[in-house]
């Protein structure tokens, strides 16, 4: 009997995983590594992540984790999150952000992205339907994983890319989840108070309507960075605006960003006590819990918030010199007649820009015909990488960008805006 061979037999995988998506960042950015090591002088401005030469972790937290894994905090940590920590992360909500989630209402997971897909497994039934903005971070991605169908919605500069109650009004009878962050991944923009609260009392309408036979509209409520706000801008969030907002309401929170604490892999969520015991049971079977050392540490470190005042003052102040460095440096550019632009920043460790240089010619006498153009020659010649708005699910022809400063140095600031001006000069 001969031997069958499937050497070349191509294989079969699920219809999920066949269709999935890839990251459109993380191509961009491999792209950037490769011109890196070649050689290339590249202002890496993609990732939002952050250096951490240029913004480590508080030290005494860094301290707080090596103790801790010699202290033998190596086994599972409790499904749900260790105590010590819910209970800090109890009164930092409550001391810093207004808001009063007791211990079992909180669960902590291995950073924010577990907890959203969890959100979204315990909310979302396959073919419900999901209503967020665009531009934003990956809830198209979560939305396909669960099966659910995705309405999208256009937001516009004019708005500080954040949408409004009437963008979301038209669809929302027939959703089950209502997809919220604020500050904003990419714009790094955040809601008003007047805008917050008219979307609030719409979602509050519109389950009165549903009674107590359908299932309600709920909101998950993304404010990983809350805590990085800019001058005077204020964070607000849906519970504290409209407290009947608590029994519908989810949160998506942690330290990843505050702390700069990305690879430390500690997030939260709060919310009703149903939704949080029904997401806990969600990531058991996964098992995306944060490791048990970092918890014990982390808890020990937010239970000091004198340490924690004092790190997000020089947080805040490092990341909005190079924000404003980069607004002032595009604000400019503008000025000088290039055609760029940026929108005053709000929060996070994002900058809004644009590239308005379609029907532009090089040097060479190519024309910039669309964004994917533009973005190579901002690349190629300009030696500044940036993400443009539709890897977030913005429309492929818009001319919007992310600029994030998570990894570079204040030098890099002027030297990046110098690099860019002297691409836009061979523009014509």
């Amino acid at each position: 009997m001969s031997q069958v061979t499937s050497t070349n037999r191509e294989l079969q995988v699920s219809k999920l995983a066949e269709n999935i998506i890839g990251s459109e960042i993380i191509k961009l950015a491999g792209e950037v590594n490769e011109k890196i090591k070649q050689g290339e002088k590249i202002y890496n401005l993609t990732i939002g992540d952050f250096n951490p030469k240029q913004f480590p972790i508080p030290a005494e937290l860094k301290q707080m984790i090596v103790d801790e894994y010699f202290a033998d905090q190596t086994n599972y940590p409790a499904a749900d999150g260790m105590l010590e920590l819910r209970n800090a992360v109890s009164k930092l909500l409550k001391e810093r952000g207004g808001l009063d989630y007791k211990n079992d209402e909180i669960l902590i997971a291995g950073g924010a992205r577990p907890v959203i897909y969890s959100i979204f497994r315990t909310l979302v039934d396959a073919n419900d339907t999901v209503i967020f903005a665009v531009p934003s971070w990956n809830n198209n991605h979560y939305t396909y994983l669960n099966n659910a169908k995705p309405v999208i919605i256009q937001a516009t500069p004019e708005n500080n890319f954040m949408p409004k109650a009437k963008d979301i009004k038209p669809f929302i009878q027939e959703a089950s989840l209502l997809a919220l962050c604020s500050p904003q991944n990419p714009t790094g923009t955040v809601f008003s108070k007047e805008d917050l609260e008219e979307i609030c009392d719409m979602v509050l309408a519109e389950n009165i309507r549903r009674g107590d036979s359908v299932k309600p509209l709920y909101v998950m409520y993304d404010q990983i960075y809350w805590a990085l706000t800019h001058g005077n801008t204020k964070h607000y969030d849906p519970v504290s605006l409209r407290p009947e907002m608590r029994q519908y309401t989810v949160f998506v929170d942690g330290i990843s960003k505050s702390l700069a604490a990305t690879g430390v892999r500690v997030g939260w969520s709060m919310g009703p006590k149903k939704i949080i015991d029904k997401m806990k049971a969600v990531l058991t079977h996964v098992g995306a819990w944060a490791p048990k050392a970092e918890q014990m540490a982390t808890a020990k470190y937010l239970d000091n918030l004198s340490l924690y005042d004092a790190f997000i003052v020089v947080q805040k102040e490092k990341i909005s010199a190079r924000l404003d460095g980069f607004y002032n440096g595009f604000m400019q550019l503008k000025s000088e007649g290039y055609g760029v632009h940026a929108i005053i920043l709000q929060a996070a460790i994002y900058l809004t820009i644009q590239f308005n240089l379609k029907g532009k010619k090089t040097a060479e006498g190519k024309v910039l015909e669309n964004t994917a153009d533009i973005t190579r020659y901002i690349l190629d010649e300009g030696k500044m990488a940036v993400v443009p708005f539709y890897a977030f699910g913005a429309d492929k022809d818009s001319t919007w960008y992310r600029l994030s400063v998570g990894t570079c140095s204040m030098d890099d600031v002027n030297g990046a805006i110098e690099s860019l001006r002297n691409a836009l000069k061979k523009l014509s």
